[in-house]
């Protein structure tokens, strides 16, 4: 199973960039206050970007370079077309996808 790079939006706009292999899991522990400390009381959340990695030491390295990026350049990240596919249920080839 592939890892998941992803950003998300939190209610006070802001954006945290994580990586997992369970969206949905991923997404509840935020949602529920036990994802990231940074998290913690900032939802609700909206996913804006994420990709495919194919290891957790590829996720970890993308990760870092995508926590690396100004706000700027990260929101240039979600401008990607949207796929006919998303984070929730995957089922084509590309390595890209966004769930909004």
């Amino acid at each position: 199973m592939n890892w998941i790079v992803y950003i998300v939006e939190c209610s006070d706009t802001t954006l945290y960039t994580g990586i997992t292999k369970d969206m949905k899991r991923r997404m509840a522990e935020h949602e529920n206050g036990t994802g990231a400390k940074y998290t913690k009381g900032r939802g609700p959340f909206k996913v804006v970007y994420s990709e495919l990695q194919p290891t957790m030491s590829h996720a970890l390295k993308r990760e870092a370079e995508i926590k690396s990026l100004d706000r700027s350049a990260k929101q240039k990240l979600n401008s990607w077309p949207l796929s006919d596919f998303h984070a929730f249920g995957l089922s084509s080839g590309s390595d890209k996808f966004i769930e909004v």
